[in-house]
């Protein structure tokens, strides 16, 4: 049996997060994602997946992957700079450059490898990064591994961020940094205004649109378009797949110049395996189902409204969200977990996050849509919401 000489120190911290309500646990899912699934053996209706558009399981996203499978095999078996990049991943990366309206992309195995690769790639000691303090883990830890100087601002507050540029400006190299849309509170962020900082200081700006791609914009072109931001001042870009794409992987979209430099110096996309081409051709049919299926963005906004129409006249303290998360803060840990497990009881799976993933006294219930729901199931919902609370 394998062991470390200090385990029982590691049981002890296990235990105190257990008593703390902190203690992360896997679930088991029995057959596909979708709205209704079986977990832990027990049928739910479930408001705690990214698949957005509902598009995880679609016909046309299934019969790519089989198809390319049959022709080009299961595993990649190389990095992209080896054997691994097939004909289908370039075609990807061509598709996703013209859909996001950059010079080139490229394509990483995950959301967290991009974005470490991406600001590892870019940046090095003595450079500064300005980080909004509610963005995800994976930019923090791309500074991190950049051993750049990371600075952080109040979320979404220009002020703070305008002093950060002011302490700053004696740095050559500095990027913002910033997600589209939070994943933990939904809201989006003011791209408007943190790209006209960054041009009016020399800052280099990168967006994680990992939750706005798909969802929102024209064609579902992501924050970006929604923000109305021209194509001339766009920032560097990182999507996923694995939100409203319904597959799995992630891309990096800029110029040309900031592309090849990150095919030579980021090393969580040197040093990894290509993903399999078959993830590459359901992703493929998956951005024509995003760019053309406007209806799934349309009913996603109508459940939205209904969700939120319900949640405030049950008096429920929801968070200032116009996306699909739409969390409902509940502040006390154990309060937020007895919530929802009264939830389960009624048959309804919400994802409780609770801290360190959210700041203190900040645990909620974050209740994220598809477009597979239906009226009569957020009307579940909020009844089952409504009984919960009582309890």
């Amino acid at each position: 049996m394998s062991s470390l000489p200090w385990t029982q120190k590691l049981a002890d911290d296990l235990t105190a997060r257990q008593a703390a309500g902190r203690y992360r646990q896997q679930r088991v899912r029995e057959g596909a994602q979708g709205i209704n699934i079986v977990i832990d053996g027990q049928k739910r209706l479930s408001f705690c997946s990214n698949d957005y558009l509902g598009l995880a399981v679609h016909p046309d996203l299934k019969k790519a992957f089989i198809d390319t499978a049959e022709k080009e095999g299961i595993g990649s078996g190389a990095a992209h700079l080896l054997t691994g990049h097939s004909r289908v991943h370039q075609a990807l990366e061509e598709a996703l450059a013209d859909f996001t309206g950059q010079q080139k992309v490229l394509l990483f195995s995950s959301g967290y490898q991009a974005n470490m690769g991406l600001i590892d790639g870019l940046m090095a000691r003595g450079d500064v990064l300005i980080q909004d303090k509610l963005n995800h883990a994976s930019l923090l830890d791309g500074g991190r591994l950049s051993a750049a100087d990371q600075l952080r601002y109040r979320h979404a507050d220009m002020t703070a961020l305008t002093t950060r540029l002011q302490q700053s400006q004696s740095i050559e190299r500095r990027l913002i940094v910033t997600d589209g849309v939070f994943s933990m509170d939904g809201d989006i962020a003011p791209l408007t205004e943190i790209m006209a900082l960054a041009k009016q200081n020399n800052t280099g700006v990168i967006v994680d649109d990992a939750h706005g791609l798909g969802v929102l914009g024209g064609q579902g072109r992501g924050s970006i378009q929604h923000c109305n931001i021209v194509k001339q001042d766009q920032p560097i870009v990182m999507g996923t797949f694995g939100k409203a794409f319904g597959t799995a992987g992630a891309f990096v979209a800029a110029d040309e110049v900031v592309i090849d430099t990150l095919i030579q110096q980021a090393r969580t996309y040197v040093y990894t395996t290509a993903q399999p081409a078959a993830i590459a051709a359901a992703t493929l049919a998956s951005l024509k189902l995003v760019k053309n299926e406007s209806w799934r963005r349309e009913k996603l906004q109508a459940l939205i409204a209904q969700f939120r129409a319900g949640a405030q006249a049950l008096g429920l303290n929801i968070m200032d969200s116009q996306t699909p998360i739409q969390p409902i803060l509940i502040g006390d840990v154990q309060q937020a977990i007895k919530i929802g497990k009264a939830l389960e009881e009624k048959g309804i799976l919400v994802g409780v996050i609770r801290p360190p993933t959210v700041p203190e006294g900040s645990a909620r219930l974050r209740i994220t849509l598809s477009a597979n729901h239906s009226e009569q199931h957020i009307t579940q919902l909020l009844d089952a919401l409504e009984v919960a609370y009582a309890y």
